[in-house]
């Protein structure tokens, strides 16, 4: 439990993609309780992770089995994210209906999130990071790739995405996923998605500069201030 005005019930979880996004997806299902929870998680494998609406035909599934890497669809929006603990941050935060950070106006709901990633960003001297507040910024790769585009509370590092939050919302709760980067490898990415030759290589020379990682020697002490960093109100 974090302390410390209104408590958060700390959940750290290790396993497959699958099996630790179904518990925060049946978390968020249940009706409000009061609780708020933060699950800090870790796949045993990696896994590519596509957005509740994106297409099974985004992926080259014989080149994700060859790579060992699951292929699973989580029930928020966005698109794919390649989640590996060695380049990626991956924690969801769950608040009910009712409570002080639930707000109605979804483009707004995550700013809270992102501004606790950015005060965290700070601490362990990643930032100046900033919310981006803006309308959804689409590109033409990021209805298949998240990082690719930029949504109300992601996080940005000069013009490059370093967060991504996805969000569901229920009767009961809001469920929020972010992931922060470690490192950002799009090679890799586009390395399981369904692509020709010629677009792999566009791909490849539109999406380096995109995003930004904080540095693999920053993962637990990120994790650490983003606990602190969660609002307490």
């Amino acid at each position: 439990m974090i302390e410390g005005g209104q408590s958060w019930h700390l959940e750290r979880q290790q396993g497959p993609a699958r099996r630790l996004h179904g518990r925060s997806v049946a978390l968020a299902g249940v009706e409000a309780d009061g609780a708020r929870t933060v699950r800090v998680l870790q796949v045993d494998r990696p896994a590519l992770v596509l957005g509740s609406s994106q297409p099974e035909s985004d992926v080259d599934t014989v080149a994700a089995e060859a790579a060992g890497v699951d292929v699973v669809r989580r029930r928020s929006g966005g698109a794919a994210v390649l989640v590996d603990p060695a380049a990626v941050v991956w924690v969801d935060l769950i608040v009910p209906a009712g409570d002080p950070l639930w707000e109605a106006d979804v483009g707004m709901a995550g700013w809270w999130v992102g501004d606790a990633w950015a005060a965290a960003l700070d601490g362990v001297g990643a930032g100046p990071a900033q919310v981006w507040r803006g309308p959804m910024q689409s590109s033409a790769w990021s209805a298949r790739v998240c990082f690719a585009g930029v949504g109300p509370g992601e996080i940005l590092i000069g013009a490059r995405k370093l967060v991504g939050i996805s969000q569901r919302r229920t009767r009961g709760a809001a469920l929020f996923q972010t992931a922060a980067l470690l490192t950002w490898d799009p090679a890799a990415l586009l390395a399981l998605l369904h692509l020709d030759a010629g677009e792999r290589a566009q791909g490849l020379a539109d999406l380096e500069r995109v995003a930004v990682g904080v540095g693999t020697q920053r993962g637990e002490a990120l994790v650490a201030a983003l606990l602190a960093a969660l609002p307490a109100i």
